[in-house]
Formats: C-alpha cells, sequence, structure tokens
C-alpha cells in the first residue's frame, strides 16, 4: 500500500500533462459567439448625433459592414480610432455602436476624432452590446449585406488585424480580393 501511494502523484502528473498541454496550445483571445451565422439581433435605437432619428437591424441589410462597439471610457477604443478613420477613407462601410456612454461626450468625441462611421448607434443602456454578447469595448463584428453575422473581433482593429483576418473576410463578403 505504501508504494501505491509513492507513484500517485506520478499517475496525477501523467493525467494533467495532456490537460495542460492541450491548455496551453489554446488562444486565450479566442471568444467564439453564438452569433456567428446568425442574424443581427432585431433592434431599434436612436443615432448619437441625431436622437431623433432612429435605426433598425433592416437598415444594414444590403451592404457588407463592420459594426463596431465602442465608448468614449474606453482607453482602447480612443487608439483603435484612427485607424478607423483610415479605414472609412479607403470607403469601407463603418457603423458604430456607442455602448453605455453619454451621448454629449460621444458627440464631441466624433466631432473632435473624426466620425468614421456612417451612422453610431447610441445603446446607452447597453441592450444591444448585450445581445450581440459583448465583453467590452471595443468589439467588431463583421455582418453580411443579408445581415448574418460572419465574424466578431474582440479588442482593437489595427493594421495587422485587417490585414490578416478582417480584411480577408471583408472582401470576401464582398465577393472581392480587394476593398
Amino acid at each position: 500500500m505504501q508504494r501505491v501511494k509513492l507513484f500517485l502523484p506520478l499517475l496525477v502528473l501523467l493525467v494533467l500533462l495532456p490537460l495542460f498541454y492541450v491548455g496551453l496550445r489554446l488562444d486565450p483571445y479566442a471568444m467564439p459567439s453564438a452569433l456567428v451565422g446568425n442574424p443581427l439581433p432585431d433592434f431599434e435605437l436612436s443615432l448619437v448625433e441625431q436622437p431623433d432619428v432612429t435605426a433598425t437591424s433592416a437598415d444594414l441589410k444590403g451592404q457588407v459592414t463592420l459594426l463596431n462597439v465602442w465608448a468614449t471610457w474606453c482607453f482602447a477604443c480612443k487608439a483603435e480610432h484612427p485607424y478607423l478613420n483610415k479605414l472609412a477613407e479607403q470607403g469601407i462601410n463603418l457603423v458604430g455602436v456607442n455602448y453605455k456612454d453619454e451621448r454629449q461626450a460621444a458627440q464631441k468625441w466624433l466631432r473632435e476624432l473624426h466620425n468614421p462611421y456612417q451612422y453610431s448607434l447610441y445603446d446607452n443602456e447597453g441592450r444591444l452590446g448585450m445581445e450581440l454578447g459583448v465583453t467590452g469595448a471595443p468589439e467588431t463584428y463583421l455582418v453580411d449585406a443579408e445581415g448574418v453575422v460572419l465574424y466578431r473581433h474582440i479588442g482593437v482593429v489595427d493594421d495587422r488585424v485587417w490585414r490578416e483576418i478582417l480584411g480577408p473576410q471583408y472582401r470576401e463578403a464582398l465577393g472581392q480580393q480587394s476593398p
């Protein structure tokens, strides 16, 4: 019995090693989304810059869109914003979701830092964000012309992310080789 007790730690280690090996090879940033492959949730929200105008999920249909969740309180969003302006200048269709923010602060942000969005939805209560499964800003969803979510990116969209991940998928959704 004493000999079995001596080998018990070795047996436990042999069982745990394969689990550790698999766990270390997983991408810690990969967060699957139940929305990928499904229609964008239905919504009707006012616009940041025009509180009396509303937009719905149906308004996104007909064109491939990057739906970008942002907020003025989000430091990473400020780092991402210049690159979004660059994408907008290239003709990439961007729609913003201002997430759990103050409207006046969001309006000032867009005035001062330039507005890359066709329009930005005002989701001050975070309901759309909750339906999207937002874990924090920034997050970007690639939505096809039929309103189906093709991809979810958590974190800053920069040159590398666009070149390696979002750009190729955006072009594929458009049916093109380059934007």
